[in-house]
């Protein structure tokens, strides 16, 4: 199979990694597979820009900010889905703390920020770099909770994020654990939606 085409047919969503650091060389790498996302000819230039988190003090941060929001839809699923919030809090309870099941203490969380009229761009960005990621063998997770901190004043300042702009992802990124160590993989086994064949209309 095309290596390009295997990549992307290999790429999952991650939420379990070793507690190993990604070089930044590799980062770097990544980042610039996302900058080279294609952006409509009305931007000009690629709208989005990108900031990575690796320090802990910080990710503890963005942690404490969207724990609360992840919780809190997780609750009103009790009653709509129950088995979907009774597999969840099961996995929540059963971590250990610092419970992370937002960013799944990820050592590296790129925000992807842009203008909020520019999503579909933003979005291609976010697919680049999580097929880079995949290509250098690292997993990656697009995880929209992560966003819900923009009520934390301090991490709007780290991020430096303006009014007209919005959060894309983050994405998480990391060295998977295996399979067979992964235990929050295990817990979200059942949750997490099967890859179907498309749908497609000849014509």
């Amino acid at each position: 199979m095309n290596q390009v085409i295997e990549t992307i047919h290999l790429r999952r969503s991650i939420r379990d990694f070793k507690n190993k650091p990604i070089p930044r060389e590799m980062l770097q790498t990544i980042i610039d597979a996302g900058n080279q996302a294609p952006f409509t000819s009305m931007t000009r230039s690629q709208p989005w820009r990108f900031v990575v988190v690796e320090n802990p003090t910080f990710r503890n941060k963005l942690v404490e900010t969207a724990q609360p929001v992840w919780k809190q839809s997780i609750e009103s699923m009790k009653d709509l889905a129950p088995s979907i919030y009774e597999a969840a809090m099961n996995l929540y309870n059963s971590l250990k703390d610092p419970k992370d099941l937002v960013y799944y203490s990820a050592p590296a969380i790129v925000f992807v920020i842009g203008p909020k009229h520019n999503t579909i761009c933003c979005s291609l960005a976010c697919e680049n770099i999580m097929i880079a990621a995949r290509s250098l063998g690292l997993g990656s997770c697009y995880v929209g909770f992560g966003a819900m901190v923009t009520e934390n004043k301090d991490i709007v300042q780290q991020l430096e994020l303006r009014h007209d702009e919005q959060i894309f992802g983050p994405i998480l990124l990391g060295y998977p654990k295996e399979k067979d160590q992964s235990f929050i993989a295990r817990g979200l086994a059942h949750l997490v939606p099967m890859k179907k064949d498309p749908k497609i209309k000849w014509i």
